[in-house]
């Protein structure tokens, strides 16, 4: 019986290998260079450097190569990048599936703070990190034991250290044949990813390549996406996080990729005139601002042909001083770091409204096909149409959970969906609008109030800049509405003026009791609002940071 079991298991084991989607993407990225090799796949505009697709293949391949070879790093092990949108461009695709190895990708503006905790929860070997955090970083990278890469030569006074290296001295000792390491596509964790924090401490989420390659799909199957090799994506929010979802869907169709790693509004437009870019993607404070530069009123808009948006919800009073601007170029694309696939869209052809009929405007889009967007109420049932409930979410773009914490897995995936955490409810002609973060609703007096909903009433007044809206202690209600705001240069208004126009639109319980006009809102590196910083300082010298 013994014997017998032992080969039972071993047919198991097999058959279980067999069953692997085993990948070799060194294999398939040569089937793209075969392809489009002398098209131009990166421009790095900062570093004013470019490579063709087959340069491309050469330089991540040594990338590969050098781990595996120079570092010793065998399969599973991890690396972190903190590096800025030029230098994360040879670390992100294809690198990072051509390899058996974790890549941990950070914010290379986050604090010291938040990176040391990233490092020792990831547990890297070697950390790729640019030269300007040699002095805050160093010392403690190798404390951890991590040999450190630095993208630039190094610097005098840090030469002589063991645990330093110089990237390219580093690539010119290794080959750039293809490293031809297969990968589990839908098990082996090829990336993490830091979740952005807007209402609480990031959280870990890993992914397999499947999930990226499902989020390629959701791209494509988008009304008027057109990704094909006249395509120039231009990237000047962190490709580390939601500018990377684009990067996939452009080299499988034999576009080209372009990194700014500075927020130079003025120079990010210019690049659009001198790179003849076509395709970019910017959250809505970022485009807001570009309304207001007077420098860029004259640059040549005219190759731009789809200006994605995302990250947060856009002003529908804005988004229509945007359209008089660029003209109809704008797409919403509503996905998440949990699910790293286009969940919702609203198209081109969604944001002309020639009938007067706007509502669908601030709505976050459609399904896209090939996801499943489900509104469940506390229970995990299904809501009504038009009733508010929570997002869940299922497709090939749910990542593989949060890293080494399966109570936190549980709690937010359940039967292939991730449980988003975002409110809202579907109309009569499918279209999905988001409310409001569970966080961030707001309790007044027994009435839930979304701040999305008060924010949006808000920035529709024209003095309005941007806006942050949370509750704040009140002895009787529990929350009262409050709202932080920032003016549009030049402009005035009163606290009183602001409230009133507001209970126009939404009524009295909604608008907020209190305004305060501020010269800046604390925002993420990829410029959504923290609104929990806002709620903290309201919140700090109680017992409960909610009423």
């Amino acid at each position: 019986l013994s014997i017998r079991r032992q080969r039972q298991m071993c047919i198991r084991d097999r058959l279980l290998r067999e069953l692997e989607m085993k990948v070799n993407f060194s294999s398939q990225f040569q089937s793209i260079v075969d392809k489009w090799g002398d098209l131009e796949a990166i421009v790095n505009v900062e570093r004013d450097r470019r490579f063709t697709y087959r340069e491309f293949h050469l330089v991540t391949n040594k990338i590969v190569n050098m781990l595996s070879t120079t570092f010793g790093m065998e399969r599973n092990d991890r690396f972190v990048n903190i590096l800025d949108n030029d230098n994360m461009a040879l670390f992100h695709f294809p690198t990072i599936f051509k390899s058996h190895f974790t890549g941990a990708f950070t914010n290379s503006r986050d604090a010291i703070a938040e990176h040391e905790w990233q490092i020792e929860y990831s547990k890297p070997k070697v950390v790729f990190i640019e030269n300007m955090h040699l002095a805050t970083h160093l010392e403690m990278l190798i404390g951890h034991g991590i040999k450190v890469v630095c993208m630039d030569p190094i610097p005098s006074e840090f030469e002589g250290n063991d645990n330093l290296f110089y990237l390219w001295d580093l690539l010119a000792q290794v080959s750039d044949e293809n490293p031809n390491m297969e990968i589990d596509d839908r098990e082996h964790q090829s990336i993490i990813r830091f979740t952005g924090g807007t209402t609480g401490k990031g959280k870990p989420a890993v992914y397999c390549a499947d999930n990226w390659l499902g989020l390629r799909d959701t791209l494509y199957a988008l009304d008027e996406a057109c990704f094909d090799t006249n395509t120039r994506m231009q990237h000047i929010a962190p490709i580390s996080h939601g500018s990377g979802m684009f990067l996939v869907p452009t080299f499988f169709s034999g576009g080209c990729n372009i990194t700014l790693n500075e927020p130079d509004l003025v120079k990010y437009c210019q690049t659009i005139e001198t790179e003849k870019s076509t395709h970019a993607f910017l959250v809505p404070t970022i485009l807001y601002r570009m309304l207001e530069i007077p420098e860029v009123q004259d640059v040549d808009f005219s190759t731009m042909q789809n200006m994605y948006y995302g990250a947060a919800p856009m002003s529908p009073a804005k988004l229509k001083l945007l359209q008089k601007k660029f003209g109809n170029i704008f797409i919403q694309a509503y996905g998440s770091t949990e699910h790293f696939a286009i969940a919702l869209s609203l198209s081109k052809s969604d944001h002309l409204c020639e009938n007067g009929d706007d509502k669908h405007l601030s709505s976050a889009g459609r399904v896209t096909a090939g996801v499943e967007v489900e509104i469940m109420d506390d229970d995990g049932e299904p809501v009504k149409r038009g009733e508010i409930g929570e997002f869940w979410l299922r497709s090939r773009g749910v990542c593989l959970g949060y890293l080494d914490n399966p109570e936190k897995t549980a709690e937010e995936f359940y039967d292939g969906y991730w449980k988003s955490g975002d409110m809202g409810y579907k109309d009569e002609n499918g279209y999905i609008y988001l409310v409001d973060r569970k966080k961030d609703m707001i309790i007044s007096g027994g009435f839930n109030i979304y701040a999305t909903e008060v924010e949006a009433a808000i920035n529709a007044h024209n003095a309005i800049f941007m806006s942050a809206v949370v509750g704040i202690p009140h002895e009787e209600w529990g929350e009262a509405v409050h709202a932080e705001v920032m003016l549009r240069e030049g402009e005035q208004v009163s606290e009183q003026e602001l409230i009133a126009f507001v209970k126009e639109s939404l009524g009295s319980y909604k608008s907020p009791k209190s305004i305060v006009i501020v010269d800046q809102l604390p925002l993420t590196v990829v410029g959504k609002v923290l609104r929990k910083d806002v709620r903290k300082k309201y919140w700090e010298n109680s017992d409960r940071a909610v009423g």
